[in-house]
């Protein structure tokens, strides 16, 4: 659906994308995952055709959006990381004028309408001004609107920025229904339980470069453990304490407020730690997750 190789976009000294090759194939849920400035927001542009990009080949369902970007968007489904819906309109009338740009007829979009409304649990919404609609039925609506011309594909970026654990829980749910039923999806998020629960494949960026790629699971395999035993002993502590760790995981990281031990058996490094007369102040046994991976492979500083 979409092959990407040597993509770059510069402004002047600054490579925003620089150099990146991936592929996305039909009816898969394909992340871009990465920091604040690592290119993932460039390279929907570019897919769309509303960024020219500077080197590089970019196909997208047998298109070069650079000279064919009206055809490339009728295919295209999209979902700004902002909501640019139409708020003095009604719900319903901001899929129908949407649907109008696409040339459909209003015949077409009197049924598709309601169809996209029950997709989105707003039904009972239809006649309300947007402006009323709550931050999750807004996001909802959002993705509705984007589906009105039946797209192949559809970019979805940060699609749940701002919405609370049960909007975002819905929202999942809608996204997945989708994939079922054969869109491809495109996400950037900065959310990695999100990561983890929409995509089937993912690429981690950072500086405008690709630094993993992979399932959630195979990229979690491939860069951390299977546990994490977080140990705290105070941040005044933390720092001394952890030499007496050694050996304990299969790698131990520092931070300000607790010890992080990578480890195949979370209980079996904690009996390790107390046979040692080591008393954490809390101890606590996870899973390790996408977000380990991210963390390890594009730091803990903030980018601004």
């Amino acid at each position: 659906m979409i092959t990407a190789r040597g993509l770059r976009k510069t402004y002047g000294e600054v490579h925003a994308v620089d150099g990146i090759d991936f592929e996305v194939e039909a009816g898969e849920s394909f992340g871009l995952l990465g920091p604040n400035g690592a290119g993932k927001s460039t390279t929907m542009r570019m897919i769309g055709g509303t960024l020219d990009r500077t080197g590089g080949t970019l196909d997208v369902l047998g298109l070069d959006p650079g000279t064919q970007g009206p055809a490339v968007r009728a295919n295209l489904g999209v979902v700004p990381q902002q909501d640019n819906l139409d708020e003095e309109l009604r719900v319903r009338e901001n899929i129908v004028m949407y649907g109008r740009y696409f040339g459909l007829s209003r015949s077409y979009l009197a049924a598709k309408a309601d169809e996209l409304l029950a997709f989105a649990q707003l039904e009972a919404k239809a006649r309300d001004k947007v402006v009323n609609l709550s931050g999750g039925m807004k996001r909802r609506l959002t993705i509705a609107r984007g589906l009105v011309n039946e797209p192949r594909i559809l970019l979805l970026d940060e699609p749940t920025t701002g919405l609370d654990p049960q909007a975002r829980h819905v929202l999942w749910d809608r996204l997945f229904r989708l994939k079922e039923s054969g869109t491809t999806l495109v996400v950037t998020t900065h959310f990695m339980d999100e990561a983890e629960q929409l995509c089937d494949r993912l690429v981690v960026v950072d500086q405008g470069r690709i630094v993993a790629e992979g399932s959630p699971a195979q990229l979690i395999r491939q860069h951390s453990t299977r546990e994490v035993l977080e140990l705290r002993f105070g941040s005044a502590r933390n720092a001394t304490v952890v030499q007496q760790l050694e050996g304990v995981g299969e790698r131990n990281e520092v931070l300000p407020d607790r010890i992080l031990v990578y480890t195949p058996d979370g209980e079996a490094a904690l009996e390790e730690v107390a046979a040692r007369g080591l008393h954490p102040v809390t101890s606590l046994v996870r899973r390790s997750s996408l977000e380990d991976v991210f963390l390890r492979l594009t730091g803990r500083s903030l980018v601004e």
